[in-house]
């Protein structure tokens, strides 16, 4: 079998033992707290992003760099992790890493300009983006096979309940005090993460000589792949994709420099490679992977659909999203400390393959919207949407790695984590793109539908225009106005139909990954990497 990159690293330090001491309980609750914030850190800018730009003095079209500068790096780094861990240590890593996401989190705070922020940003991604990963790597290598399943339900809360929070608590911060403050907040948490690492981790001798015998090429053509192709998927719609040549030439980057980085991944005989990518050779680990990047696809899209629905068609502002967004959440709280119990008594598959259907229920439910649905009409299919997340993560991510030894347990962390995050991405452009699509399909066919030799049509216009005449409006201007109210009726119900299309394919897609799971083999108790 292939050396992983880190078969090297200490045994005493990151092999699972019979039982987890408090010590490897206070890391791996540490770490958890770093992915967290982690994750927190991408939903609660959004949230806040008319703000941030205002008050940088930036358009909200260029406000989307403030997202993309910090998720561009953070994809990057979640591969690459392992083997930086094992070079500087876990310990050291860790703590520096999450000193320097502190630092750039205050400084994105204090950006003065677009530029300032963007820097600031992309460094707070780079930094952040290892916290994710490291915190499933701890509860493989530092909790015993027993309490994984007790390790991965509370970062399943790190990967689904930071995003659903994220625009309530940014919401609730700007709404009370100022969009600063959505960064600084990182501080306390911060100062947490850092003495529990410090106080939980061993310390490990450095390896720099592997700086001058890595994978650098490897690498280039990673980050050049996955930084471009995660351009092309956030900015693609809002460039016109194929008719911009700046997201084109993104287009043959990315088409170029991830089969080149594919090729010298699995060729690399002298080099140990930055990432296993041999891990897929497995089924398990391939199957749920697939899974993965579905569920990636889905979690984010979701994400970013439903507060753009409320605000476009109900009017929301950030605190009523919030209040909104919030019933995903809740209810993993509840849900989620049965989940190691409900391992043990069902089959892991069965409890995805139950999650993956309510996750798809709350997107069909989510298919019939109308110009009346709001926040009472949503709460239902949010509450069955945060069941059947917290029905799938945690089991999901046991199925993908059980039976990754320890030494691939950084890069299956890495691989995993990364392709969700991935599976945002797409999810974000294939939603976007499919939204403008719809909404032209539907106000042409609504169109069709509304004519000047309509009887009701012109009925509908002369009272409209009846309205606005008592209302002091001059005979044409109300004229020209009621046509103008009846057709930004018409684009409301094109784009509702829209939304609703949107959500019917995220449902179908959910719904289509359920054989997936039941080809992945049975694995039994809470067996998972770092076992054996």
């Amino acid at each position: 079998m292939t050396r992983s990159l880190t078969a090297s690293l200490p045994l005493d330090d990151t092999s699972s033992a019979s039982r987890a001491n408090l010590r490897n309980w206070i890391a791996v609750l540490g770490s958890l707290l770093g992915a967290f914030m982690a994750v927190l850190d991408i939903q609660i800018s959004n949230s806040s992003l008319q703000n941030i730009t205002g008050g940088i003095g930036a358009t909200l079209d260029e406000g989307s760099w403030v997202s993309l500068a910090y998720l561009v790096p953070e994809i990057i780094v979640i591969p690459l992790c392992g083997w930086l861990a094992q070079v500087f240590g876990m310990r050291r890593y860790l703590i520096w890493n999450s000193l320097f996401f502190l630092v750039f989190s205050m400084c994105c705070g204090f950006a003065w300009d677009l530029p300032s922020m963007i820097v600031f940003r992309a460094l707070q991604g780079f930094t952040g983006g290892a916290l994710i990963p490291m915190a499933s790597t701890l509860i493989l290598l530092k909790l015993p096979a027993n309490k994984q399943a007790v390790g991965f339900a509370l970062f399943g809360l790190s990967a689904m309940f930071a995003p659903a929070i994220g625009p309530t608590i940014g919401g609730w911060i700007t709404e009370n005090y100022s969009w600063p403050w959505i960064f600084y907040i990182n501080l306390v948490p911060g100062i947490i993460l850092i003495s529990a690492i410090a106080y939980g981790l061993d310390a490990t001798p450095m390896q720099l000589p592997m700086l001058k015998k890595g994978d650098w090429t490897g690498i280039l053509f990673m980050a050049l792949g996955l930084g471009s192709l995660t351009v092309f998927l956030e900015e693609g719609t809002r460039k016109d994709w194929f008719g911009s040549v700046y997201i084109t030439r993104l287009a043959i980057i990315t088409a170029i420099a991830l089969p080149v980085f594919v090729i010298i991944e699995l060729m690399r005989k002298k080099i140990t490679p930055i990432v296993n990518l041999r891990l897929f050779a497995r089924r398990n680990f391939l199957l749920g992977s697939m899974v993965n990047l579905v569920l990636g696809l889905c979690l984010y899209g979701f994400m970013y659909l439903l507060p753009v629905y409320l605000v476009q068609i109900q009017g929301y502002n950030a605190m009523q999203i919030g209040s909104t967004m919030m019933w995903v959440g809740l209810p993993q709280l509840v849900v989620m400390p049965f989940m190691p119990v409900l391992m043990k008594w069902f089959d892991k598959r069965a409890i995805v393959a139950f999650g993956l259907g309510m996750f798809g229920l709350s997107a069909l439910m989510m298919s019939g919207m109308t110009a009346d649905t709001a926040h009472d009409q949503l709460v239902l299919p949010q509450i069955i949407r945060a069941i059947g997340l917290t029905c799938t993560i945690v089991p999901l991510s046991l199925i993908t790695t059980g039976g990754i030894e320890a030494q691939n347990a950084a890069s299956a962390s890495g691989l995993f984590n990364m392709l969700r995050n991935l599976g945002g991405s797409i999810g974000i452009a294939l939603l976007s793109a499919l939204l403008i699509q719809r909404e032209h399909f539907h106000s042409h066919h609504l169109g069709e539908a509304i004519s000047l030799y309509n009887p009701l049509t012109r009925d509908r216009l002369a009272t409209i225009t009846q309205n606005l005449i008592s209302q002091g409006i001059d005979a044409v201007g109300a004229q020209d106005r009621a046509v103008q109210l009846l057709d930004a009726t018409v684009r409301k119900q094109a784009f509702i139909l829209a939304y609703n299309n949107c959500f019917e394919v995220a449902g179908l897609l959910l719904f289509a990954m359920i054989p997936l799971i039941f080809l992945c083999s049975k694995t039994s108790g809470s067996s998972a990497a770092g076992a054996h």
